[in-house]
């Protein structure tokens, strides 16, 4: 059965899919990871795709940027087409000055300026965090294969342009790793029905610094760790 928002078929989303925010890295790790990929969704040019790895099912889909967009593609996924293990891989913007360009983060937890979770929460203050069995795998994964991970909390933001100046010199005292847009949104959404989450995230920029990767350097470092991300799960 389709949604408003996904025109796949039924049973067409493997039980493991991946949420790129860039409906294009949707498509790149279907053409460059996956085994026979087939393309089952593309409402609002939003693309899904199904295939194998390693020779097991694995979908990905794209959910565009901010909770909002990403809540939505979850839930459909999970209530619709029963994903149970859904790991966003995406980008983000380090805060603390031993991070560095092209690092690769896991979020443990994600703290949030969104009043997202306390509409869904009860008006209550939610700890959005990660699946810890999708955690481990990764984070285990990593270490037995010598590639350094950072694991530790992020800060998912509502606003990309005209946030406070004051924020990043905040989110270093509390020690956040990161700042994205996505992962407490989707850390209540799995937690809301019983599903997997996780997300990981390669460091794209610097917000003290200001430093950026150049667009040869982002390719790279996303496809790093999409590697590490399929390896972790079907290994």
């Amino acid at each position: 059965m389709t949604t408003p928002h996904i025109n796949a078929e039924a049973g067409a989303f493997a039980s493991t899919c991946l949420l790129p925010g860039d409906p294009l890295r949707a498509q790149f790790i279907a053409e460059n990871f996956f085994t026979d990929a087939k393309q089952v969704c593309d409402v609002r040019n939003m693309f899904g795709y199904t295939g194998t790895y390693k020779g097991q099912a694995v979908s990905v889909m794209g959910t565009g940027m901010g909770i909002p967009s990403c809540s939505i593609y979850a839930t459909e996924l999970i209530q619709h087409y029963q994903v149970q293990r859904l790991v966003r891989v995406g980008s983000c913007g380090a805060v603390l000055p031993e991070v560095q360009l092209r690092d690769i983060i896991l979020a443990q937890g994600a703290s949030t300026d969104s009043a997202v979770n306390r509409q869904r929460f009860g008006g209550y203050d939610y700890a959005a965090l990660a699946d810890f069995e999708l955690l481990s795998k990764v984070a285990s994964y990593a270490q037995q294969h010598g590639q350094k991970v950072r694991v530790g909390n992020v800060f998912s933001a509502d606003l990309f342009y005209g946030v406070n100046d004051n924020l990043t010199d905040l989110l270093a005292r509390y020690g956040i790793l990161g700042v994205e847009m996505e992962a407490a949104g989707l850390y209540s959404v799995a937690a809301a029905h019983g599903a997997q989450a996780l997300t990981v995230l390669t460091v794209s920029d610097h917000l003290q610094t200001h430093q950026q990767m150049s667009s040869q350097e982002r390719q790279t470092g996303f496809a790093d760790m999409v590697e590490l991300t399929l390896n972790s799960l079907f290994s």
